[in-house]
């Protein structure tokens, strides 16, 4: 059990109170008496007011159930539908049209496009990998991947094989030449990169010297001019290092001794509090505000071991380079930090009121992590997150412009009992809930002078998508969701609604996930959609997706896409809210065949213990679980969300029966036993399935998932490994 200390009415937990004074507060300018009154006055008011909202959301969600059941309505209309919505508040009206007005936005937000990165921040390590993202190597992200073809004794060995290594050098230059072309000639056939007289000197193995077709990319060099350690160049707001180093093994087989290309890759990263981590109690959530401190103060450090050598890994300093003229240029080295606190719906024991009720957990996020980012703005740190000065908070799961009005009256209220100016916290709307999605113009507005981020999260996005309509009928198999005309409708809405509000140049818009981390060559057929779309940033699973995504921002110049797609949007009308609000419902039952039911209950199953068992017993929040077919997948809560309601869905429609689910439960529990054999940490649940907390936490998720709110996985998976952490503490 937790010790609490008593500050203004409030019960705070020791390890929560103890961090803030001795290690958060010093160095703030914040006296520790005024933060806690400030914190109980805070929670004084906007605790009724976070209560009200969650209780208008299952208001809500009640009609919708009830108009759905009403046999009246079983011969569904589109408008008649619309109509109701409308009655009951859950559409609201869109007004005028206007401009968003954010200011002291950074670069990498407001005006360069390219991947951004999310990761728990619970994990210091992977916080760390991140934030050095900034900078990755095109070489090993291609001789590590699926991207280089393996065929021919061309695989990635442990120790480097030359044949592999000359078709990642060819796809490399290949990459060059589409980006810094020569004149009339391609970087295949070059034998030398020297600066001579401030110019850019590039040598052929004829002799022959050529020009960049645009001189102005080359903007900087290390090293002598007559013998460079690396070139470096400007495409698309993006920077391209060539490394030049002919001691390296790699540049033995280079003409050019290029031992490396290195690419700007993740501008941007998400260090997340949210659906990728586990912090259920005040230890966890004082684990996880530790490791933002340290970014903020720029003194996280981790030690690993690696290959049986044990490394301090750290924030990555900035890079420096010479200019043509003689001067210095310093670039980031590291990640633009957003930080994503939970959203309205969760509490957490961290702090209690004086009746010992627990406080909403994003309010406690709100006032802790922009308490911590002071840091940053008061340069206690060696290095500098927002050059602007800005605070960058990405709020998730919001309910339309009521929920979004909340968040920003509330970081209001933390920027005046901080003595911070107007709209120094910068918020990001995740674009993930139904509610939003269809009333994102509002939403937007509701945050017009600090909005910083719009995204479409479609993996939560399609979970509300089948809660909010549970009792319409049963859903789409959750493989052809994507195909249905809501998502489409979602995706291009997010983008044109954005524009129209004028996020070009000051706001991210940003797209979804690539879930399947060991595909980059898929992810590089597929995701070059989200550039083509008009989006100026899209998430990644890790360092060498960003550093393979970024190719995408260097051949697709985003700016100039969103100004074509401003100039069509300008005085032209569209109705695609009949198509988001179009519910993918399965067309035809009679098409599922049994094994067609099976397959689909069984690969809902397998993703959900896979990641549960992993979420209960370790307290990991993402995982890479196995599919039905054995391909990796990213998992999360949001994607736990999807499977679990998927199956609640055709549960409540009778497409499948609870014998057949329970039957499954324990069959494919037995799978995910097997594929998680090798770890000796690893505890089994088969056959023991009455007492194994993780099987209870997955039948818990399937069983009791239609009444969750907003079919949310949070309140389930908090109270069993809460439940697991008493027993084994």
């Amino acid at each position: 059990m937790n010790e609490y200390v008593i500050k203004h009415g409030y019960k705070v937990a020791k390890p929560l109170y103890n961090l803030v004074e001795h290690e958060i507060l010093p160095g703030t300018g914040i006296d520790a008496e005024i933060f806690w009154q400030s914190l109980a006055n805070i929670f004084d008011e906007f605790t009724p007011k976070n209560e009200a909202l969650l209780e208008i959301r299952q208001i809500l969600q009640n009609k919708i159930d009830a108009w759905h059941i009403d046999p009246e309505n079983q011969n569904f209309e589109q408008q008649k539908y619309q109509n109701f919505l409308i009655e009951i508040g859950y559409l609201v009206k869109e007004q005028g049209n206007f401009s968003i007005s954010t200011s002291n936005v950074d670069e990498e937000v407001a005006t360069v496009a390219g991947p951004q990165l999310v990761v728990p921040l619970m994990n210091a390590r992977f916080a760390l990998n991140a934030a050095n993202a900034r900078w990755g190597s095109l070489y090993d992200a291609l001789y590590g991947t699926d991207v280089i073809d393996d065929s021919n004794s061309g695989e990635a060995t442990k120790h480097y094989n030359p044949i592999r290594g000359e078709r990642v050098q060819a796809y490399a230059r290949q990459f060059l030449d589409d980006v810094l072309p020569l004149n009339q000639a391609s970087h295949v056939d070059v034998i030398n990169y020297q600066v001579v007289n401030g110019e850019l000197a590039i040598t052929l193995k004829n002799g022959q010297q050529v020009n960049l077709v645009n001189q102005e990319k080359f903007v900087a060099f290390k090293g002598e001019g007559k013998k460079p350690s690396a070139i470096l160049f400007k495409n698309n707001g993006l920077h391209i290092e060539i490394k030049i180093d002919p001691s390296s093994p790699v540049a033995e087989t280079d003409q050019a001794t290029v031992a490396d290309i290195i690419l700007e890759s993740a501008l941007s990263t998400i260090q997340d509090c949210e659906d990728s981590i586990a912090a259920v109690d005040a230890e966890d959530k004082t684990a996880v505000y530790r490791n933002w401190l340290g970014l903020m103060k720029g003194d996280l450090c981790e030690n690993i071991e690696k290959n049986g050598i044990s490394i301090t890994r750290q924030l990555n300093p900035d890079r420096t380079y010479k200019t043509p003229n003689n001067g210095e240029l310093t670039l980031p080295g590291r990640s633009l930090l957003f930080i994503r606190n939970v959203g309205h719906l969760m509490t957490n024991n961290a702090i209690l009121t004086s009746e010992g009720k627990e406080v909403p957990e994003g309010i406690l996020d709100g006032l802790i992590t922009t308490l911590i980012s002071l840091h940053d703005l008061k340069g206690n740190s060696t290095f500098k997150n927002s050059r602007k000065g800005s605070i960058y908070i990405v709020k998730p799961k919001m309910h339309g412009p009521d929920e979004v009005a909340f968040s920003n009256e509330l970081f209001t209220r933390i920027e005046t009992y901080f003595g911070l100016a107007p709209n120094t916290i910068k918020m990001g709307i995740m674009d993930e809930e139904r509610r939003t999605s269809a009333n994102l113009k509002e939403c937007i507005r509701a945050a017009k002078d600090r909005l910083a981020f719009i995204n479409t999260g479609f993996l939560d996005r399609t979970g509300d998508e089948i809660h909010t309509s549970m009792q319409a009928g049963p859903m789409a198999r959750k493989g052809l969701m994507k195909d249905e005309k809501w998502i489409s409708a979602y995706e291009n809405r997010n983008v044109r609604i954005g524009l129209q509000a004028g996020l070009k140049g000051k706001a991210q818009i940003g797209k979804g996930m690539w879930a399947i981390p060991d595909e980059m060559s898929n992810m590089l057929k597929d995701k070059i959609a989200h550039p083509q779309s008009g989006a100026n940033c899209a998430w990644v699973p890790s360092p060498t997706a960003a550093t393979l995504h970024v190719l995408h921002y260097h051949n697709i110049n985003v700016a100039d896409i969103q100004e074509a797609m401003l100039t069509k949007i300008d005085g032209n009308k569209y109705d695609d809210l009949t198509d988001l609000l179009t519910i993918p419902l399965l067309t035809n039952q009679n098409e599922l065949t049994t094994i067609d039911i099976q397959h689909e209950l069984d690969n809902n199953v397998q993703g959900l213990l896979g990641y549960v068992v992993r979420w209960i017993d370790h307290g990991t929040g993402c995982s890479k679980v196995p599919d039905i077919d054995n391909v990796g997948r990213m998992e999360d809560r949001a994607t736990l969300r999807i499977s679990s309601q998927h199956i609640c869905n055709w549960l409540q429609h009778g497409v499948l029966s609870k014998e057949q689910v329970i039957e499954s439960l324990k069959r494919m529990a037995s799978v995910v036993d097997l594929q998680n054999i090798t770890d000796t940490t690893y505890i089994p649940m088969a056959p023991d399935f009455d007492n194994n907390i993780a099987f209870k936490a997955a039948m818990d998720l399937i069983f009791k998932g239609k009444e969750q709110p907003s079919g949310y996985t949070e309140p389930l998976l908090h109270q069993r490994r809460q439940e697991l952490k008493i027993i084994t503490n």
